[in-house]
């Protein structure tokens, strides 16, 4: 396959086969979510957002598995490098009690590893003063572990803050900062002291809408509710406020300047370290390395994940605990293909200057899709392929998730409202262009739709 020249060919999703693997599937799989009847045929071709399917359509991906395939498929600018190894086996090695390398010298090894992962870490995080790094599995155990190194700094902490419409993950730990669904949520038990305040978006509020407290005059509800006349919460026994500088699951919402620069005002004012949850939006997706870097924060600790490979937190070395039993996991930091993917990958962000092209490709996907949009796609949004679409009813954007599907492109729905678009950093002006017009027309296939009564 030509990623220059492929074109999406959709035929009656799923086709046949594809049934056949849901089914089999499905037989002994638990319950789990699935956003499309889509299945990759791992032996077929495919390039970089291109992708075909067991039945052979072939669909362009703008998705990137929620954003954990930065580069797509089969992208040579990481293939390459992976092929120059012969790769051992195990490829995960159980516990942190080993070390491994390749050859005499790591500032010389051709055989990147987790070592070198963790320094390149550092390295585009510096600008923070994070000099230290604990991998892990995944972004729910990257995250757990932000908040376990909070904790440990303060023994005495009662409190966490998160923001509502937050999405951390899975596990217990994260549900219980969790705050974008109660689907997430219901039944299980959560973390005591976690405190939600309102997360304020770019787009505004007026004083009748207002509880944020920037139209009102009355400071934020983060501010009031720490402050020693009035507030209910001392900040003294707060172990962390963790955030999304953008919230991914809860709607793509991107937030105000005036407020990311209150949340640093705040935590710095009290000492409170900020977490911040950079699974979805980090490494390179919206044009900077992490989204943080485009507001007026400091973070004391990143979460990163999906894109990069591996769970990874981040931090300056003094804010982890000196106990070396305190973090652990099983496969943490010895993953030795997934380490070479994560440096691959931050290597050709580096290499082909990708956040200048996800700057500009993201521009102009927004322009292609402000065009002549209809009145009932309320908003488009996004910094770099970071990207987002809201419309007027759940019902309407669910419509065109499936029309984009049965036109061979993949989408997903967030929030309410919302459908997320995250192409490929890499991609190109024609694929931009190809994408938006599948997008475009299943969007005006469902104009005549009868929609629902608009999302509260």
């Amino acid at each position: 396959m030509d990623r220059h020249t492929a074109e999406p060919t959709a035929e009656g999703l799923p086709g046949p086969n594809a049934a056949k693997w849901i089914d089999f599937h499905s037989e002994h799989a638990a319950p789990s979510e699935y956003s499309h009847d889509f299945v990759w045929d791992v032996t077929a071709e495919a390039d970089g957002p291109f992708v075909t399917d067991v039945d052979g359509n072939v669909l362009l991906d703008f998705t990137c598995h929620i954003g954990a395939a930065p580069l797509g498929y089969n992208n040579e600018k990481v293939l390459d490098k992976l092929r120059e190894f012969d790769l051992v086996e195990p490829m995960k090695i159980a516990g942190q009690d080993m070390y491994f390398g390749a050859g005499e010298d790591p500032e010389s090894s051709p055989f990147p590893g987790s070592s070198h992962l963790m320094k390149r870490l550092c390295e585009v995080s510096e600008r923070y003063d994070m000099d230290t790094v604990f991998l892990s599995n995944s972004g729910a155990e990257a995250m757990e572990n932000a908040m376990k190194v909070t904790h440990d700094n303060a023994p005495a902490a009662k409190y966490g803050v998160a923001f509502e419409g937050s999405f951390h993950g899975r596990t217990l730990g994260t549900l219980s900062v969790t705050k974008s669904s109660e689907v997430y949520t219901r039944h299980y038990p959560q973390i005591s002291g976690i405190e939600t305040v309102p997360f304020c978006t770019d787009r505004g509020c007026t004083a009748a809408t207002c509880d944020c407290g920037f139209v009102t005059g009355e400071g934020t509800q983060l501010r009031r509710m720490l402050s020693p006349e009035g507030g209910h919460v001392n900040p003294a026994e707060v172990a962390f406020v963790v955030m999304e500088p953008i919230q991914g699951v809860g709607g793509y919402r991107f937030p105000s300047d005036d407020f990311m620069q209150e949340v640093q005002d705040v935590t710095d004012e009290y000492d409170i370290p900020l977490v911040v949850d950079e699974i979805q939006s980090g490494v390179g997706r919206t044009g900077e390395m992490w989204a943080s870097d485009h507001y007026p924060i400091e973070p004391d600790v990143i979460a990163s994940a999906k894109g990069l490979r591996v769970g990874a937190t981040i931090a300056n070395g003094e804010l982890f605990p000196a106990e070396s039993n305190r973090l652990g996991s099983t496969f943490g930091g010895g993953d030795v293909l997934s380490s070479m993917q994560g440096v691959f990958t931050l290597d050709a962000i580096e290499e082909y200057d990708l956040l200048e092209n996800a700057t500009e490709r993201g521009r102009q996907a927004k322009e292609l899709l402000r065009d002549d949009a209809p009145e009932y796609v309320a908003d488009v949004r996004g910094k770099g392929l970071m990207l987002a679409v809201e419309f007027d009813t759940a019902d309407r954007r669910n419509a065109v998730v499936e029309a984009s599907l049965q036109r061979g492109l993949l989408t997903l729905g967030c929030g309410e409202k919302t459908i997320r678009l995250l192409p490929p950093l890499d991609a190109t002006e024609r694929e931009i262009a190809l994408g938006i017009d599948i997008f475009t027309d299943a969007v005006d296939s469902v104009a005549t739709r009868t929609p629902s009564a608009p999302s509260s």
